[in-house]
């Protein structure tokens, strides 16, 4: 099986004993009240996600991912995971801290030990990520609305709930353990914000032909006005999984992190958090993890076919516009089809999306009824 990034797949999820003396000590320490999409990190690192990351990142680390896009050791890391306050002086190095969500103040996450805490140029950091400066940009402009400071240190984690979605929220170590006893050698990773349209199941599919098995992994969290909720996208793939595809090749696993919007970096990301969870291989399509115009449509492949080789987890690359051609009778692009017109059904989320807002089907040549269907019983599909 595939390493994990770094060489080392973290744990620290506290159980028995130890839970229960951090718990108690918990009760008097500090707190620091963060986003749930924060706490979402400190489970992520806790649970070995973010390898071999084991805490929030303190200053070199910080600095060596913003310039290098690596780990001071020269590990590949190219988007920091970190923790942000407004008042430096609230905390000290040494300091044992409570992260808790703001979602629910008095349930503690985590345990934090403060290594440092230092100031940010919130400006720089958020061109390096995501390539622009442009406040409209949803990554920039969420860098510029955190706190001035980054505290920086290791995390044990407290409340290891698995959430909502907790029957398809398996953990890296957990996913390893699957793909051991299915005997799958070579699985690949489908990342995903979108319910799935016929476009997407033929590219699932066809890897299927390439690799053992396949691990569809939406992301569930924080996402822009107009995206799917969480909700909606796992009931439409369950549909499509149970009436479609062979159920010892497939496996539905949610990823709880927030999408970040970052394109081509994001991209490497998404790589290197997949690899964690025991993929050797991860599809890279037009635009992936993009928004607007902010990268080109092949940038994220460039990139990560750039990278591959010390990466270790290979990209499928997905190339060219796809649609439905029904002279073809299959799913073409503009690689493989010399049709044009009328005959070509379009995937277009745009399209799909206002279909879906009035309530009319789309072609079973776009996407399957009872996928369709499953979206219509959601009185609000979308995020708001």
């Amino acid at each position: 099986m595939i390493d994990p990034h770094g060489g080392t797949l973290v744990n620290r999820i506290l159980t028995g004993d130890a839970l229960d003396e951090a718990l108690a000590k918990a009760e008097d320490l500090p707190k620091i009240v963060v986003a749930e999409e924060i706490a979402g990190d400190a489970r992520n690192l806790a649970r070995g996600v973010f390898s071999p990351l084991d805490g929030f990142v303190g200053k070199e680390q910080f600095e060596s991912i913003i310039n290098d896009e690596r780990l001071p050791d020269g590990t590949i890391y190219p988007i920091p995971i970190f923790l942000t306050v407004d008042d430096a002086d609230a905390y000290s190095e040494g300091d044992e801290v409570v992260i808790v969500s703001e979602a629910d103040p008095e349930k503690p996450v985590a345990l934090m030990t403060v290594e440092e805490i230092f100031e940010w140029d919130k400006a720089a950091a958020a061109e390096s990520v995501f390539g622009t400066a442009d406040t409209d940009h949803p990554g920039v402009a969420g860098y510029h609305a955190r706190g001035d400071y980054i505290v920086g240190g290791p995390v044990d984690l407290l409340d290891n709930d698995r959430g909502l979605f907790g029957k398809v929220n398996l953990f890296p170590a957990e996913t390893r353990e699957v793909f051991e006893q299915r005997g799958w050698r070579t699985v690949c990773a489908f990342q995903t914000r979108n319910v799935p349209h016929a476009g997407h199941e033929d590219l699932q599919k066809t890897v299927l032909g390439l690799c053992d098995g396949l691990m569809i992994q939406p992301v569930i969290g924080k996402k822009k006005s107009g995206d799917y909720q969480d909700e909606v996208i796992i009931a439409a793939y369950e549909a499509l999984i149970a009436n479609y595809f062979h159920p010892d090749r497939v496996f539905l696993n949610i990823l709880p992190t927030e999408m970040r919007y970052a394109g081509p970096k994001e991209a490497i990301f998404h790589g290197i958090m997949r690899k964690n969870y025991g993929c050797t291989h991860i599809i890279i399509g037009r635009d992936h993890a993009g928004v607007g115009n902010y990268y080109g449509e092949e940038e994220a492949i460039e990139k990560f076919e750039s990278m591959a080789d010390e990466l270790a987890i290979q990209p499928i690359t997905i190339r060219g516009d796809f649609w439905y051609c029904c002279e073809c009778g299959r799913v073409a692009s503009n690689r493989t089809c010399p049709h044009e017109g009328e005959v070509c059904l379009s995937f277009s989320g745009t399209e799909i999306r206002a279909m879906i807002t009035e309530g009319t089907p789309p072609r079973p040549e776009i996407m399957r009824t009872e996928v369709f269907e499953i979206i219509q019983g959601f009185e609000q599909p979308f995020v708001q």
